[in-house]
């Protein structure tokens, strides 16, 4: 687990994870099985991430990882040191409380494989695997039969399938038998881990993992042929001759066989499809699992939403009852631990959670915070939302407080601002706006941290928030409004996607609700009426589209484009809509938004890592937040080209 981050530097991280060692050592459980689990060891003062291969009591190698994982959300060359003597072996001394379990003074420490009687093991460690010179290659051809893989590999959406061609390749041009374990939920903070454990031989997958579940553990078992890996191998011949010449691997010699000598009846797996889920599933289910997990673990009553009747917070709505379904199916299943936690949760020993629906209105408060400026279709579509997914609902109105602070500021100054369509100026409309957005934050907190206790329930709530991947990277929000909260599932989720998950839900949960929903123009709701109608539109506001949005976001992070660079790639992507000069003047548009917005990322709330082009501050996307927003040098360069 990459989770205890600065948590590393601390000898307690080491002195624990070695009396968890010990227990595992000591374990009946363990016994006739060779064991291969992670943990930072302190191997002549420098910290290494290693696995430790262990039988009966016995420690049998400890590797070292070789690559570590530095891009996007993982820095683990802050807390651990790569090993670089390719197949090299140390003595490790082993401390006191493992010494007086396994009777070894020291054991192996290095790059290494285990020979056993029936075959021969190599362990691959995460990174390792998608490395391009990954050690899985160099083993294979030294006969190395079986790989271990223990991964701690973050759900992205469509990412799954890379994972499964990467293990699938790595046995596929070499042979073999591949096994991958997945770390599983939330750990701690943004990221959750889709499980996704596979074995796979000779190119196929033969076992499959759930990649969503509430299953804190989850077993997958294979039966294999060896003679399989060696028939596949021998008919190779560019595989046969690089072996020839390969620089041998130090060999652990280990006095037992997994396979027994009157095993040759016993049937073996057959190759299987792998299933994938499609985007929709993946957000219908990833970020309900690390709702679920987050919930549990905060030891918190439930969940607190404003819900405006957009297709944002809408979103946001869905995910928590599609947590609730999950819920109730785990429970169904015979998941004690999930039952468990769930009575804990709603503060009653004997409640089994079977209706989604009912589940949901004990757990999930959602409320419509209207203004003078709201339309009554939001409040409608809120409501009826509400009623179908089974959430308690609460409808309030804003206009009491709005006034009384805007009151206090023209008793202090002598001046009343006003809204553009009534002759204000930009500065008085935006004041007006980020008012309105302002008192709902204050409120769903205040109504988060009491509403059970008006019912008579023990317990606060936890508030979530609605802002989409595209509106946090053009700094369409208010901040500290809404978009400030506890946690954010669909912070890494762009507009186009939560659309498909909306037609999805409507599909699937059977939500009819959300057709008006979807058929409406994202608005904020914050400029008054005309004629009772809504004038204010997201898009016209932002001066861009949301799906112009999404490919700024793709090139900005995943393409790593600058303006120029943006600037030169739109004028081909878009040569059949956009003159050079219009493709400019977006980039421009775009660039100026983005940083002279970019403060708002400082603040974001943590929300669910779900696409490579997310614009979190925390830990994934570093940069300024104090920007010269004129961009002189780089829109000089665009101009020359488009002249």
């Amino acid at each position: 687990g990459y989770g205890c981050l600065d948590h590393y530097y601390e000898s307690d991280t080491l002195l624990h994870s070695f009396q968890v060692l010990a227990k595992l050592l000591e374990s009946p459980a363990t016994q006739d099985i060779i064991c291969d689990v992670g943990m930072p060891v302190l191997h002549r003062n420098v910290r290494y991430n290693c696995r430790v291969i262990f039988l009966n009591k016995k420690i049998l190698l400890i590797r070292p990882k070789i690559s570590l994982a530095n891009t996007g959300n993982y820095r683990e060359l802050r807390w651990f040191t790569p090993w670089t003597k390719a197949r090299h072996v140390e003595e490790y001394f082993l401390p006191r409380i493992i010494q007086e379990v396994t009777g070894q003074e020291t054991v192996p420490f290095g790059d290494a494989v285990l020979a056993t009687k029936d075959t021969c093991l190599g362990a691959e460690i995460c990174e390792e695997l998608w490395a391009p010179n990954s050690p899985h290659i160099e083993m294979g051809l030294d006969g190395v039969e079986i790989f271990a893989n223990s991964s701690g590999s973050h759900h992205v959406l469509r990412k799954a399938h890379t994972r499964v061609d990467l293990v699938n390749s790595a046995t596929a041009k070499n042979g073999g038998i591949y096994i991958l374990a997945n770390q599983k939920g939330c750990d701690g903070d943004r990221l959750y881990y889709d499980g996704c454990a596979m074995i796979s031989m000779n190119g196929e997958t033969v076992a499959q993992g759930s990649q969503f579940s509430l299953d804190d553990v989850e077993v997958l078992v294979a039966t294999l042929d060896l003679e399989d890996v060696r028939s596949y191998r021998a008919e190779i011949s560019s595989r046969n001759l690089a072996a020839s010449k390969v620089n041998p691997y130090p060999r652990v010699k280990v006095s037992f066989a997994l396979s027994s000598s009157d095993d040759v009846a016993v049937p073996t797996c057959m190759p299987i499809q792998w299933r994938h889920h499609s985007p929709e599933e993946e957000i219908s289910l990833g970020p309900a699992c690390w709702l679920w997990d987050y919930l549990r673990r905060s030891k918190q009553a439930g969940f607190l939403l404003p819900l405006s009747g957009g297709i944002d917070s809408s979103a946001t709505a869905c995910i928590v009852y599609s947590m609730c379904h999950q819920v109730c199916l785990a429970v169904k299943n015979g998941n004690a631990d999930v039952l468990a936690d769930v009575r804990r949760i709603v503060n009653d020993e004997t409640y089994v959670p079977e209706d989604p629906r009912e589940f949901c209105r004990r757990i999930f408060t959602t409320c419509y915070m209207a203004s003078e400026n709201s339309s009554q279709d939001t409040c409608n579509r809120a409501k009826l939302l509400a009623e179908q997914i089974g959430s308690y609902h609460i409808n309030l109105n804003i206009d009491a407080a709005v006034k009384a602070i805007v009151g206090i500021f023209s008793m202090v100054t002598g001046r009343t601002p006003l809204f553009s369509v009534f002759g204000g100026s930009k500065r008085e409309n935006l004041a007006l706006q980020n008012v309105q957005a302002r008192i709902r934050m204050v409120l769903a907190y205040l109504f988060a941290q009491l509403t059970l206790w008006t019912r008579g329930m023990p317990g606060g709530l936890l508030v979530l928030g609605s802002a989409n991947v595209d509106e946090s990277l053009r700094g369409y929000l208010t901040k500290y409004d809404c978009s400030s909260a506890d946690i954010n599932p669909i912070g890494g989720i762009s507009k186009t996607d939560l659309k498909n998950f909306i037609q999805y839900c409507i599909e699937n949960f059977h939500l009819t609700a959300l057709r008006s929903i979807m058929s409406a123009l994202p608005t904020a709701e914050l400029e008054p009426l005309v004629d009772g109608q809504v004038a204010q539109t997201d898009e016209v506001d932002m001066g861009m589209t949301y799906a112009e949005l999404s490919i700024y976001g793709k090139l900005r992070k995943i393409a790593k484009a600058g303006p120029y660079s943006m600037f030169c790639k739109l004028i081909n992507m878009w040569k059949e809509i956009c003159t050079p000069r219009e493709v400019a003047l977006k980039v421009k548009h775009f660039f100026r938004m983005y940083s002279l917005n970019r403060h708002k990322m400082t603040t974001l709330t943590p929300s669910y890592h779900a696409e490579n082009y997310s614009p979190d501050d925390n830990r994934f996307d570093l940069r300024p937040f104090l920007y010269n927003t004129t961009w002189s040098w780089q829109f000089r360069c665009i101009d020359k080209e488009v002249n």
